[in-house]
């Protein structure tokens, strides 16, 4: 308990993306714009699932709660970033660093399963499609959401718990621009044992378990496409594909060059690039990807964009 009231009062201070003074300014603006876009494509997103009948179903159910996580650990990220791009000193206490961790790793791991669902998802539509709606019902959905968000939460938790009670008694300057789990064990002056076994464990079976999942998903979808006969047939199961397997490709191969390359390649330039990756570019691109490539979002984009085009002129007139 004396190591917890020690390390509360700790500040630390946020190395940031980079020491060179001439690149902060255009940073600055390149990632304010990333986020603005970030918001305004995953809340766009949200909105237009939400009021658009005919994306009331299970795959943007899951995508509606998909741009809400990238919404979120983006915004947990970000901000604190901004503003160290235009401040001095770039200062974090000790419990603003263990809450934007909680926080970043509740929805970047909550990320990992939501993309397994949306795998699992894809291959009842194709492979059983007589059964979807009895398999897909809202009530699995939810329960699906509910686990999704549980073990997030979990991951989180036992994380943020264990680095909370570890000693911070030398450097206080994390080589990074926000507080991950990595910089943050190299700063401890106490043992890290458990914490490296828990970020083994916990961190392997929270990217193993959800990759194998999704590719034993995307085995028997492939499989069931092949047998399609009719070329439209083909092209349109692999369009409703298409875009989760990019998503899905982008986020863990991130992930696992981050936490999973070998020590020999351990660079925190090399680290850094990883992170910008998967906390702001590819929440960015999420949305990006499946309205893009979708033609069922586009087309109910269409229609609000029109409705409000059909409104605009009769209030006019």
């Amino acid at each position: 308990m004396a190591t917890s009231n020690h390390s509360s009062k700790i500040e630390f201070i946020l190395e940031g993306l980079t020491k060179r003074s001439e690149l902060q300014l255009p940073l600055f603006i390149l990632f304010l714009g990333i986020y603005v876009v970030t918001v305004m494509g995953n809340l766009g997103m949200i909105l237009l699932i939400a009021i658009s009948s005919q994306l009331h179903s299970p795959m943007y159910y899951f995508l509606s709660h998909l741009s809400f996580i990238d919404l979120c650990y983006s915004s947990v990220i970000t901000p604190k970033m901004l503003v160290n791009f235009v401040s001095e000193k770039n200062i974090i206490s000790f419990r603003e660093c263990m809450t934007q961790l909680y926080f970043f790793l509740i929805f970047v791991i909550a990320e990992g399963y939501l993309l397994t669902a949306m795998a699992y998802d894809r291959y009842v539509a194709i492979c059983s499609p007589l059964l979807y709606n009895v398999v897909m019902s809202h009530r699995v959905c939810s329960i699906m959401m509910a686990v999704v968000y549980s073990l997030g939460l979990f991951g989180a938790t036992v994380h943020t718990t264990h680095m909370s009670v570890l000693s911070f008694c030398g450097s206080h300057i994390v080589s990074h621009y926000f507080c991950d789990i990595l910089p943050l064990l190299t700063l401890s002056c106490s043992s890290t044992q458990v914490n490296e076994i828990l970020l083994f464990i916990i961190g392997g079976i929270n990217t193993l378990a959800p990759t194998l999942a999704v590719l034993i998903s995307y085995a028997f979808i492939l499989s069931s496409i092949f047998r399609i006969r009719s070329t439209e047939g083909r092209s349109k199961a692999f369009s409703t594909c298409s875009s989760h397997l990019m998503a899905v490709g982008i986020f863990f191969g991130s992930i696992t060059f981050m936490y999973f390359k070998p020590p020999s390649s351990n660079t925190m330039d090399q680290e850094k690039v990883s992170s910008v990756f998967y906390t702001t570019v590819i929440p960015m691109l999420n949305p990006l990807i499946y309205s893009l490539r979708n033609k069922d979002v586009k087309t109910a984009l269409r229609k609000v964009v029109g409705g409000r085009q059909t409104c605009g002129k009769h209030g006019t007139s």
